[in-house]
């Protein structure tokens, strides 16, 4: 594989001999990896992490993977002449956004990360959150428009592709349940819910922000380190 060249047959050795009780603690156990923000558009690093998640899978452990698309989305609705706003960090989604959001996740963002993962060698399988009752979802605010809180998750769907050897790609697309219509989920808190109702043994935010920051202005200011306790304090 790439990520070998140039190392000697030593090298090579000693990678696999401290990478052995990673892959003995991990081997059948479940991994989420939640993959999105600005991390999606350089396709260098998109190459790096597909590729990373199907030798994850080949050596036994479950992968999912959770994507957003948000650049991808505002660029869609540039194209159409639709503002983009947000709210307290949220998308305000028309119906007609919620349409192209559905398009866009569901359809061109979700397919082309599952064709990367197959032509990388794994065995993937696009789905969202509205097949099988996977996540279902309710309003969370009328001025924010078809952006939900999830209500519920069924992990069955994403169980039983595990256990047929695929790698599970979710987008975060949710089945109301308070209207016949569907929710814009963030992808954050839909891989954090689902990690917990699979029973995860790590959780995985990829993104191109450092971290968890006192101030998103001072990159010196991440947190390491962060006690349950201590989040109401933030």
């Amino acid at each position: 594989m790439q990520m070998y060249n140039g190392m000697t047959n030593r090298q090579r050795a000693q990678v696999l001999v401290e990478a052995l009780p990673y892959i003995q603690k991990y081997n059948g156990k479940i991994v989420v990896v939640k993959y999105g923000g600005n991390a999606m558009i350089n396709e260098e690093l998109k190459h790096d992490v597909m590729r990373d998640m199907v030798l994850m899978s080949l050596i036994g452990v479950k992968m999912v993977l959770v994507h957003g698309g948000g650049p991808e989305i505002s660029s869609m609705l540039k194209r159409v002449g639709k503002e983009t706003e947000f709210v307290d960090g949220l998308r305000v989604t028309d119906e007609e956004t919620s349409e192209i959001v559905q398009m866009v996740l569901a359809g061109k963002i979700n397919k082309s990360l599952v064709a990367k993962l197959d032509n990388l060698g794994g065995r993937a399988m696009g789905i969202c959150g509205m097949d099988g009752g996977l996540i279902k979802a309710q309003m969370i605010d009328p001025k924010l428009g078809y952006v939900g809180k999830i209500n519920s998750v069924n992990p069955q769907p994403i169980l039983d592709l595990l256990e047929k050897g695929y790698i599970p790609v979710v987008s975060t697309v949710a089945q109301g349940i308070d209207d016949e219509t569907n929710y814009n989920i963030n992808a954050d808190t839909a891989a954090s819910k689902l990690a917990v109702a699979l029973g995860a043994k790590k959780l995985i935010l990829l993104t191109d922000v450092r971290g968890l920051m006192l101030d998103v202005n001072d990159e010196n200011s991440v947190l390491h380190r962060l006690k349950v306790s201590e989040v109401p304090k933030l």
